[in-house]
């Protein structure tokens, strides 16, 4: 048995690892969310049953290694977090405590404001990535168990931070280094795991409020947990309900208007165009592209011109829009007041005009959400009975559930497709012959196109998780003081997915428009209108494109039509994990510094995934949208491991402690076979003040069940991209006109006349498989006494991860690029493999497959510095957290230069938080702030500083909070605020990165502004 501040230190000796002579009393009077690493020694308290008892408790497997400790040093870098730590910063759950630029040093996380982008998990998922390299790569825990993935569509692979649960959590222990060793696949950039309350005697009742200062965005959490204990016996549980409200881009002034954000890039004088109507720079679309994005309430035609006009049979030259210049134009925008040239409409782009004439938002594109919402319910129960044999064992179980019920509200523009000489076309635009058939006029030439403004759209996820685990543990009584654990776990996320799409039989019978025959039943006539389809198949109940108006182009559609081509598609998403696991652990043998301690272990894990899109997906009927097959397929993995942990030296003069640790593990996998990691670590104490760490390793990531049978998701490409344009052309390539030549033979000025369709699917039939890695980590640990009333702590670690044969996507570019310049053309290998071109279409068809090609590369250092002082009749505590990245560089193809990104948007350079705290008897007083520095977008995105006119530079961000908490006997409470000073995010040029509003789409940055919190629970 342990003193409780041995274990305490031992927990905590990802930081510091503080030996027997510090006053654990006064860290834990100064602890908090300033660390995020204190909380109180019951809270360690494993095996006792009260305060008292809490004085000394049992060894504890901490994240990183499966060896049984009872030393206050550990080899890998860990961190331990508290629930009490996210109340105090007011984060309403494990979610947004995971996520927290603290813990993940400014790397980017997919959150809910992602909910309008495609993302693995699907819209609405919460996922955590370490070290900026991926959520796939960092390994979920529960209990030290493994929590399976869960989601929606096919790309479900990751671990959704969703299913857990809050009430119930003790602490969270976070390793940032490789562990596929001890945990096997995932385990590349490091390890969370959640561990739950064993001990929960009564009934506790809990409540946490985010409320924004400006309104709307707000979180509610409301939970229940309680449990009790008889002598064989212990049964505990919780329930959490939380809820987090939308939060839209009209809710927040920073995001209501998207602008260039364009400047000189000598004196920075805005070069954003001025809107004539409003006097000030013009709202976009709200999208990344700024100006160049889609436009509303306007129609194109085929180009008029000052040489045309009469040909046309126009009355005059056209009008053009103020702002405009030049005399041909293209598109055009109702204007009443116009009696020449297109009448009724005025000139807004074409040719050489400006288009920032054109009309680019309107009202309703403020409802898309900026945060979206959901609303989550979460069960956790887990119970143990003490069964008085079998080696004094201990049957165990625990089921968690989770229901996530999430939405995500979007804005959409809608081309509408007149066929040319429709009845339906008004006579000033009679004249229009826009072009060919766009995919909705059945082979019939366009007339006109009108690009209005659909309105909102919406999707939604419900999605089921549920997780049942049974073990037995107890001592193997033929051998002295080992274990063992055995246990069985089944977990399966059961989802559907809606999204309202466009259906382009719809829309093509929408646009075949007649005038409705004499005697046609009446629900099939729209102001005298009707579809062709209508008199053969009455029952397909048609509503035809309405006539074209200024009212329909500005978006006033009928509600009939918009249900009639507008429809609702359903798919469904199952993942299933089966996992069996045995493992056994014990002292091996003694050496003179101690016990030679052990652990095996063997493991299977069965997955399964089968994603059935809707039909209309599968069939490629949605319109705008690419078409999606099911996902279906599954794997298994059967795995040995081992870890030694040897004591080399132990309390001699500069050697209190010298330890050796080791760990292998033997994977086989059904899907690509069979491969081998390990790691090595060593721990040096020279001294209680200063000690010396170093690992090194290697981990792997399995390819997710998606990148292995993702089913073929069709899009198409300009035919511009075809790499035989003009292959006779000079200049060009010499391998691809050979190439070009021998595909295409005398054609050296062909020209595409079909896009380029791609197929995304998985890479199982390539012969896919693991990607690996090469972890390095070393530091030290300097703790200096400097006296009773002060205490000193530093811990700085190095580490270096690089990934090789990372699964990706090489992209159509590259593909078509690499294979058409590549010597080997004729020998159909490498990415050739990937295209084929129809004999007689000559139309180019790309199989983009996830592959083993890129390579990346991390490496930075973690700073770690905590300080605790009495002052008057309290304590003071200090901490420091810092992450700043030497290198964050990447490369897809082996033989290409690594292009570096430390710096770039979404990965800072430096990260990191203090916390200040004050405690007095049941108060505590804390003072936050997070901080992301400076970085710049321009070697990203290839511009010159200098020249370029886009502005891709972010200053440093800080977030302040501050907060207090008063524990009583029954009950405790803690409010504060979040976000002091309301600080918005920065802002950068439209163009190259993703934005909301004018600012970045990133993590770290907070976008709900500045909120008041309070958390209140009373216990029974």
């Amino acid at each position: 048995m342990i003193k409780h501040h041995s274990l305490y230190v031992a927990i905590h000796s990802f930081t510091a690892p503080i030996t027997s002579s510090i006053s654990i009393p006064k860290l834990i009077a100064a602890a908090g969310f300033c660390s995020l690493l204190w909380a109180s020694p019951q809270v360690f308290a494993q095996n006792t049953g009260n305060d008292e008892q809490a004085g000394e408790i049992e060894e504890l497997v901490i994240v990183g290694s499966r060896i049984r400790q009872s030393t206050s040093k550990t080899i890998s870098p860990t961190r331990v977090l508290t629930r009490d730590d996210a109340a105090s910063s007011g984060l309403n759950s494990t979610t947004d405590l995971l996520q927290s630029n603290a813990i993940t040093g400014g790397s980017s996380q997919i959150n809910n404001a992602y909910g309008g982008y495609v993302t693995d998990g699907g819209p609405g998922a919460n996922t955590i990535s370490l070290r900026g390299l991926g959520a796939s790569r960092t390994l979920v825990l529960i209990n030290g168990r493994r929590v399976a993935p869960a989601g929606t569509q096919g790309s479900v692979g990751t671990a959704d931070l969703n299913v857990l649960p809050t009430a119930m959590i003790e602490r969270v222990e976070i390793l940032r280094d490789g562990a596929s060793s001890v945990y096997g696949s995932d385990a590349v950039s490091g390890v969370i795991n959640v561990i739950t309350r064993e001990k929960v005697d009564g009934i506790s009742i809990e409540a946490d409020v985010n409320y924004p200062t400006e309104g709307d965005g707000e979180q509610v959490r409301l939970s229940i947990s309680g449990g009790f204990e008889e002598e064989r016996f212990s049964l505990s549980g919780s329930f959490d309900y939380y809820e987090r409200k939308s939060l839209t881009l009209g809710d927040r002034e920073w995001t209501r208007c998207n602008q260039d954000k364009f400047r000189d890039p000598v004196t920075g004088e805005s070069y954003d165009y001025v809107d004539p109507s409003t006097g000030r720079a013009k709202c976009y679309p709200l999208t990344t592209t700024g100006s160049n994005g889609v436009t509303v309430n306007t129609i194109g035609t085929q180009a008029v011109t000052a040489d045309n006009w009469e040909e046309l049979g126009l009355n005059g030259p056209v009008i053009g829009a103020p702002g405009s210049s030049g005399t041909t134009f293209t598109r055009f925008r109702p204007n009443a007041g116009v009696l020449s040239g297109v009448i009724g409409y005025e000139g807004v782009g074409g040719g050489s005009n400006d288009l920032n004439v054109r009309d680019t938002f309107e009202p309703r594109m403020l409802k898309e959400d900026l945060i979206s919402p959901a609303k989550i319910y979460t069960g956790f129960i887990q119970g143990k009975y003490d069964l008085q044999a079998l080696g004094n064992a201990e049957l165990y179980g625990e089921l968690l559930t989770s229901r996530r019920e999430s939405n995500q509200t979007g804005y959409r523009q809608l081309s509408m497709d007149y066929r040319r000489g429709s009845v339906a076309i008004p006579a000033a635009l009679a004249y229009g012959n826009f072009g060919a058939d766009q995919g909705t006029t059945d082979g019939d030439r366009v007339g006109v196109r009108a690009f209005v403004g659909f309105g909102t759209d919406s999707s939604i996820q419900d999605v089921d998780f549920y997780k049942p685990t049974v073990g037995l543990r107890g001592d193997l009584e033929f051998l002295p003081e080992w274990r063992y654990d055995i246990y069985a776990s089944y977990a399966k996320s059961d989802a559907t997915y809606e999204r309202e799409s466009f259906l382009i039989d719809k829309l093509t019978y929408a646009s075949d428009v007649i005038t409705a025959p004499v005697g046609l039943d009446s629900s099939l006539v729209h102001d005298g209108l009707t579809c062709e389809i209508n008199l053969t198949n009455p029952g397909e109940k048609c509503v035809p494109y309405p006539r074209l108006t200024a009212a329909v182009i500005g978006g006033d559609l009928a509600q009939d039509f918009k249900d009639y081509i507008f429809r609702n598609t359903i798919g469904a998403t199952e993942y299933e994990e089966t996992i069996y696991s045995g493992i056994i652990d014990g002292p091996l043998f003694s050496v003179p510094a101690g016990k030679v301690q052990g652990v095996f272990g063997l493991e299977y894990r069965d997955m399964k995934i089968n994603d059935q899109p809707d039909e209309n997906s599968i069939s490629g009927n949605l319109y705008n949208l690419s078409s999606a097959s099911p996902t279906i397929g599954k794997d298994n993995v059967t795995e040995i491991y081992g870890e030694i942990q040897v004591p080399i030296l132990r309390d001699l003069p500069f050697a209190k402690d010298l330890t050796f640790n080791g760990s292998v593990r033997y994977t086989d996998y059904d899907s690509y076979g069979s491969d081998d990691t390990y790691k090595i670590g060593l721990i040096y104490s020279i001294t209680d003040w200063f000690t010396l760490r170093a690992s090194r390793g290697t981990s792997y990531r399995a390819p997710a069940l998606f990148e292995q049978f993702q089913g073929p998701t069709s899009g198409f490409r300009a035919s511009s991209l075809d790499p035989c344009n003009e292959y006779g052309a000079d200049g060009v390539n010499p391998n691809r006109a050979a190439n070009c030549a021998a595909e295409l033979p005398g054609q050296p000025e062909f020209l595409a006349t079909n896009g380029v369709e791609v197929f995304s699917l998985g890479g199982a039939a390539a012969g896919l498989f693991a990607e690996t890695s090469d972890n390095i980590t070393y530091g030290f640990i300097f703790e200096p006494h400097i006296s009773d009333e002060t205490e000193l702590s530093i811990a700085v670690d190095y580490f270096d991860i690089e990934i090789n044969n990372g699964v990706n996507k090489a992209g159509e570019d590259e593909i078509l690029d690499r294979c058409y310049d590549s010597a080997d053309f004729a020998d159909d290998i490498g990415l050739c493999r990937l295209v084929t071109r129809d004999p007689v279409t000559k139309q180019l068809t790309v199989n983009d497959a996830y592959t083993n090609l890129a390579t990346e590369v991390v490496r930075g250092l973690d700073v770690t510095a905590d300080f605790a002082q009495e002052i008057g009749p309290g304590t003071l505590g200090v901490n420091v957290n810092l992450t700043r990245y030497y290198s964050q560089a990447e490369k897809l193809f082996s033989g290409d230069p690594f292009k570096e990104y430390n710096g770039s948007l979404e990965k800072p350079e430096f990260g990191g938080g203090a916390a200040f705290t004050y405690t007095l008897d049941e108060w505590k007083f804390i003072y936050g702030v997070e901080w992301i520095g400076s970085m710049d977008g321009y070697g990203e995105a290839e511009e010159d500083p200098e020249e370029s006119i886009s502005d891709y530079t972010v200053p440093s961000y800080f977030e302040h909070r501050i907060s207090a908490r008063y524990q009583a006997d029954t009950w405790k409470t803690t409010f504060g605020v979040r976000n002091l000073t309301n600080e918005t995010p920065p802002e950068i040029s439209a163009g190259y990165f993703n934005r909301v509003g004018n600012s970045p789409l990133y993590s770290g940055y907070d976008y709900v502004g500045r909120e008041v919190f309070i958390n209140f629970q009373v216990n029974y």
